[in-house]
């Protein structure tokens, strides 16, 4: 059974946007991990509780019987990862940090780091200290957004300061 669909329709349906879904053995038994987020962002605690009971309904009625497995439902959390099949992932976040696996082929795979510039149907531009660099999809191996933990210091930093005046 393919799971993509099943599970997208569910989260759409509920005005979310479904992240990942993957089928791993973990310590010997199977988990299922969906990973969704809201449009703006902001998911909580019982959306996702809410998201994985509908989940799991769906995936009874659907009589999904892989054996024994555990559904973990998630956010994506700060760091998220793009997928190269979705293009629409480097869209959304044209001037966010990340790092991307690169393995071109009869090239050594390398990792960029730097900001994205640039992202179209066919790939992303990435611009860093040393210049930018517009690799294709298909040459992506893995991505993930980067979180900046000086810039979310500074900005506590300054709200506080802020609330103290």
């Amino acid at each position: 059974m393919d799971l993509e669909p099943v599970i997208k329709s569910v989260v759409e349906h509920d005005g979310l946007e479904l992240v990942d879904v993957n089928l791993v053995m973990e310590s010997g038994r199977r988990v299922l991990r969906v990973t969704i987020e809201r449009p703006d962002g902001a998911l909580d605690l019982d959306t996702i509780a809410t998201e994985s009971e509908r989940i799991s309904r769906r995936l009874d009625l659907e009589d999904y019987e892989p054996g024994p497995y555990s559904l973990e439902v998630s956010s994506p959390g700060l760091e998220r990862p793009l997928r190269p099949d979705r293009p629409q992932d480097f869209t959304r976040h044209v001037g966010t940090r990340v790092k991307v696996r690169v393995a071109e082929p009869g090239e050594s795979p390398e990792t960029l780091t730097g900001t994205i510039a640039a992202a179209t149907e066919r790939g992303v531009t990435i611009s860093s200290e040393s210049g930018e660099r517009t690799v294709s999809y298909a040459d992506i191996t893995r991505a993930r957004t980067i979180f900046d933990w000086s810039d979310a210091k500074r900005e506590s930093k300054e709200s506080r300061e802020g609330v103290s005046r």
